[in-house]
């Protein structure tokens, strides 16, 4: 379904959650929140105003946010990869206590798999840090799909 932003303006909350309720993975609530925040002047606005509901939440409802994901499907990456990629991701699943996400539409299989070697590395505090942007990143991917004219916006 295109939309366009008059459109979402117009849409009452029902209305608003039904169309983009899932476009913050697992997280209908956080467009139930951003639409307090209408009318939004542009694609971008409304990018912010979805990205900074999941951003508000305190810490443990972010923690939840990030467990309600699956984690990367195997299918992204090639058969050879994916058991490496399986290895990876439980890795960090144990290493900071979720799932490791990213915006897997803007990587190809190599760049997937040197992501998680990378994030790896990384203390906690900054994992976090690059969870947020990759879901920062994957709320505008999504909003492009969906907002007729959006692409280039968030």
């Amino acid at each position: 379904m295109t939309l366009t932003l008059d459109g979402i303006n117009a849409l009452d909350e029902p209305g608003f959650v039904a169309a983009l309720g899932d476009v913050c993975a697992h997280a209908p609530w956080a467009a139930a929140r951003a639409w307090a925040s209408r009318p939004f002047a542009t694609v971008a606005a409304l990018h912010m105003a979805l990205f900074n509901a999941v951003r508000g939440q305190a810490p443990a409802a972010r923690l939840a946010f990030f467990n309600a994901h699956a984690g990367l499907d195997a299918a992204l990456v090639t058969p050879a990869e994916r058991a490496r990629m399986g290895q990876l991701c439980a890795a960090y699943r144990s290493r900071f206590g979720f799932p490791f996400i990213l915006c897997a539409r803007l990587h190809d299989s190599a760049g997937i798999l040197r992501a998680l070697e990378q994030r790896l590395k990384r203390d906690l505090a900054s994992e976090r840090d690059a969870t947020m942007h990759e879901t920062f990143l994957t709320i505008r991917q999504n909003l492009a799909d969906r907002i007729q004219g959006a692409s280039g916006n968030g």
